[in-house]
């Protein structure tokens, strides 16, 4: 398992030049079942990201280019009336595919946003009355830009909730960024990029992360980290019982990455911010705070006792 996981890791870094912990934290949310939300602004590589985990996995992908004039039909597909069979007939839009990227998710209304909703809590897509179950495995990848930015809509509470992790990219070390004005992998190298593993290997790392011992000490943990944003004096919403189970699911795909089959508490740690962060809703946000939210749940650990 562990050797499949450097190959991902390493096939993907021809491509992404960027911090090895965003390639990590996409990787744990595959081998978690979950989707995972590219939040930074443009240029740093949301999509070249996105593009190299699709193209490092033998499955298939599409990529929705969500503009402020799409509609869902465009998303999860429309039935078609076909004159010689006397009938409609479903066509699948791309949801239908593996590994799905939506890119610039918050550049389109809140009605196409919701079209995803079922998809990705589910894995399955009602049209006409008729539910259709995704093929496994199923994974969203959606990129935005910080919702300062012109033209974009927020992603409503229930739609950011069904997204395991919230990322941010950040700009590259002055080294890596004369690496990618050399080698321009973007271009030429992302579309050599070959498959490192098929849709069957997906599946058993998934079946193995499912598979990850979690002593009872570390799920009150959770339970504590959890509850202790429910108190917390900055925090109005806190952490649902959704958001205790990504945590949970997160840390066990943390330990299959670094080749354990149980989970230590930095495997919960670690993910707290990613996992969380866009889960809570803050009392106030004072101006030039983007980090508000890590802040308080910095916070939440500092003040919950990690078991031995």
């Amino acid at each position: 398992m562990t050797a499949r996981i450097q190959q991902l890791r390493d096939n993907i870094a021809k491509v992404f030049l960027g911090a090895p912990s965003a390639v990590d934290m996409l990787l744990v949310s595959l081998l978690a079942r979950g989707h995972v939300l590219i939040e930074d602004v443009p240029g740093v590589g949301k999509t070249v990201l996105a593009n190299a985990l699709a193209k490092s996995l033998d499955c298939s992908f599409a990529r929705i280019q969500l503009t402020p004039d799409l509609l869902p039909s465009d998303v999860i597909g429309v039935s078609i009336y076909k004159r010689d069979a006397e009938k409609f007939v479903f066509k699948p839009g791309p949801i239908f595919a593996n590994i799905v990227l939506a890119d610039e998710i918050n550049r389109t209304p809140p009605r196409t946003q919701t079209a995803l909703l079922e998809a990705m809590s589910e894995a399955t897509v009602s049209v006409d009355g008729v539910t259709y179950t995704l093929e496994q495995p199923f994974m969203v990848v959606a990129t935005q830009n910080p919702h300062d930015f012109e033209g974009t809509y927020a992603l409503p509470e229930n739609q950011l909730d069904r997204f395991l992790m919230r990322i941010n990219l950040g700009y590259p070390t002055p080294r890596d960024e004369a690496r990618v004005l050399d080698l321009r992998p973007a271009g030429k190298t992302l579309h050599e990029l070959a498959p490192v593993i098929d849709k069957t290997g997906v599946l058993e790392l998934q079946l193995s992360t499912d598979a990850v011992r979690v002593d009872p000490a570390l799920l009150d943990y959770i339970v504590a980290i959890a509850n202790a944003t429910r108190r917390h004096e900055q925090i109005q919403v806190g952490v649902s019982p959704r958001g205790s189970l990504a945590l949970a699911q997160a840390a066990r795909a943390t330990a299959v990455l670094h080749g354990r089959q149980y989970v230590i508490p930095e495997d919960i740690t670690s993910n707290v911010e990613a996992v969380c962060a866009h889960r809570i809703v803050l009392r106030s946000v004072t101006p030039g705070r983007p980090d508000a939210a890590a802040a308080a749940l910095r916070s939440v650990l500092q003040s919950v006792p990690s078991p031995a």
